[in-house]
This record gives C-alpha cells, sequence and structure tokens, in this order.
C-alpha cells in the first residue's frame, strides 16, 4: 500500500529527475507553483494532506512519464499482476543523537567504523546509504522520534529539500535546507517551537539528503 510519505517521496523523486525543484514541476504542470511545497503536505494541526490524483496526472502528462516510473519513486514497483514487494537490502543504522560521536563517519559523510546497527530497506543500489534513528521534536510532525530516515551523502541537495547536517563541532541535526549561500546555510524544522538555524558553511562537516523515512 502506498503511504502518505511514499506519495510525496515519488513526486520529489520526478522532480529531481527531470531537473526541477518540486514548485517548478507544479508550475510545468500548470499547476499553483506551491501545489508540492513541504509546508502544504502535513496541516498546522499535523494531519497530512495528499496530493490530488488530478495534480498526479497533470505532472505525469507534463514530464511524458508512465504511472509506473512515477511508482518507482515512491519504493513500489508495478508488475504485469500488479504490485509486488521490491527487493530488499540492509543498510547501516545509528541513533541521530549517537551519530555526533567520532568515529562513525569519514570526512564525506559516508558510514565507517564500528556500533552500527542494520536495517532493511526497499532501495535503488546507492551503497553510500545509511539509516539514522530520529531523536527529538523539532522535525514534528513529520518525522517523530524513534522514526527511521535514510539518507544519502552522494544526492545532490536543493533549497526545500529535508536533509541531515553534521558541525564539525559534532551536533547532528535533521532539518529542512531554506536556503543556502556561498557562506552560510539556513535550516529550518517543521516544529514552529524552533527557530531557524543560520550555520556558516565553514563550521558545517557535511549535509547527506533524506531519501527515505518509515515509522
Amino acid at each position: 500500500m502506498l503511504s502518505h510519505r511514499a506519495i510525496w517521496d515519488g513526486i520529489d523523486a520526478m522532480a529531481r529527475r527531470h531537473g526541477h525543484s518540486v514548485s517548478a514541476l507544479a508550475r510545468l504542470a500548470g499547476l499553483d507553483a506551491t501545489a508540492f511545497n513541504v509546508s502544504k503536505r502535513v496541516s498546522k494541526d499535523g494531519r497530512e494532506r495528499w496530493p490530488s490524483t488530478e495534480s498526479i496526472a497533470k505532472i505525469l502528462e507534463a514530464t511524458g512519464e508512465g504511472f509506473d516510473t512515477f511508482l518507482s519513486g515512491t519504493g513500489a514497483y508495478m508488475q504485469t499482476s500488479g504490485f509486488a514487494e521490491p527487493a530488499q537490502r540492509t543498510v547501516p543504522l545509528l541513533g541521530l543523537a549517537q551519530a555526533g560521536a567520532g568515529g562513525f563517519f569519514d570526512s564525506a559523510g559516508f558510514p565507517v567504523g564500528q556500533g552500527w546497527d542494520e536495517i532493511v530497506l526497499p532501495t535503488p543500489a546507492d551503497n553510500g546509504i545509511y539509516a539514522l534513528e530520529v531523536t527529538g521534536d523539532s522535525m514534528e510532525p513529520l518525522y517523530r522520534e524513534g522514526d527511521r530516515i535514510v539518507v544519502s551523502p552522494t544526492e545532490q541537495v536543493r533549497r526545500g529539500d529535508r536533509v541531515v547536517v553534521r558541525t564539525r563541532e559534532g551536533e547532528v541535526m535533521a532539518k529542512i535546507l531554506h536556503r543556502q549561500t556561498a557562506r552560510q546555510m539556513e535550516l529550518h524544522s517543521i516544529n514552529p517551537a524552533y527557530e531557524p538555524r543560520v550555520l556558516d558553511l565553514a563550521d558545517v562537516e557535511w549535509v547527506a539528503r533524506i531519501i527515505w523515512a518509515s515509522q
């Protein structure tokens, strides 16, 4: 069954395949530029908002993609007999707070060393990906304590992407990349109780894009 998060991840993946932001993808399909914004995916009271079937049909038409290609971006795979479970693989898993300690990552943000657990994940092959377990409430209601997020150090990050950032002081956080200049990075939380963070790029060790999550 397709989840709320999987559908939105499929739209994100479609935008990336065609070199667009989600706003540009919406405009290409003749929709309001904010139709697929992260802020539209969860209401202020925490209820999940789903994209309409009409909006999905319009982006498929605008990009020339088939529905099976769209589904591949959600983690669901289409077969002639219906839906089938995708092939599974195991990736390293570490607690988000624990990730701030030394010895778990190399300088590029790839997992190294000992102490990693494992999680089974249906995903295309990417040898650099790993999973982190969320702590804290700064990304609620999108990510809650105990949720597992899968990140890729090789994915290009763009404005509006959900990312994991590690500072040179060892702080690790899951945020939304709101803006990045030549010198600074502005990070936002979903939870309005948390103020935006502005970091000097010189203080950022690495940034990895969140590509999948499970509850």
